[in-house]
């Protein structure tokens, strides 16, 4: 009976040995869980709510009083980020948006870094957070007006490669980016934003990312 383990054993090791080829190694790893604020840190007492296996954050009965963002312990440089996310509330004033390649400000509530921005006015666009405080890249509103599912889930795909950051709303294409100061950080943490002001609420779910070997 012992041989026969043992041969059997003998047999398993070269696949047990087998490197992991290319697309194992970049299998998404799923980011929420759905269930639980593991992995996450941020007001999980009164801004951030789990309702029905989605991330969602705000009011639609009391404005929202400032800037709040629930983000990942872990930090990322290289990667594709897939989130799907909805946005509702008052049309003019509500905004949101995905940070990336971020950090939380000491003792503060807000964060600096890029941010893939939502709401009017904003759709699509590239801002930098509590940083330079100005939109990078804003795309053609002809462009996103046939990409926008106002009031319905919408998909942000981020590609971070080196300098190098584009963005996809619903599959369109709407910042090919290159960071052309040196000095800014290329890894980060990630966040959900909901902006303050607005009456609004918005709902996060599907967050996948896939790390991405570190370009120069």
């Amino acid at each position: 009976m012992k041989l026969i383990l043992f041969s059997a054993l003998l047999l398993a090791l070269p696949a047990m040995l087998t490197p992991l080829t290319a697309e194992e190694k970049a299998k998404p790893i799923v980011l929420f869980d759905g269930k639980t604020f593991d992995g996450w840190d941020g007001d999980t007492e009164k801004t951030w709510k789990i309702e029905d296996g989605v991330i969602v954050g705000g009011s639609l009965e009391t404005t929202v009083p400032r800037n709040e963002f629930l983000c990942t312990k872990k930090t990322y440089g290289d990667f594709e980020l897939k989130v799907t996310f909805k946005l509702t509330g008052e049309k003019e004033k509500m905004n949101a948006g995905v940070q990336f390649r971020t950090k939380r400000i000491p003792n503060h509530h807000e964060v600096s870094g890029y941010q893939a921005d939502v709401g009017q006015g904003y759709w699509g666009a590239l801002y930098d957070e509590s940083r330079r405080n100005k939109v990078l890249v804003k795309p053609d509103p002809k462009l996103l007006e046939k990409a926008i599912k106002h009031d319905d889930w919408n998909e942000y795909v981020i590609r971070c490669e080196g300098p190098s950051i584009k963005l996809w709303l619903n599959g369109t294409l709407t910042v090919d980016y290159t960071e052309e100061d040196a000095k800014i950080e290329r890894s980060g943490i990630i966040g959900l934003q909901i902006h303050g002001g607005a009456k609004a609420k918005v709902y996060y779910k599907n967050i996948t990312i896939e790390e991405l070997p570190a370009k120069k």
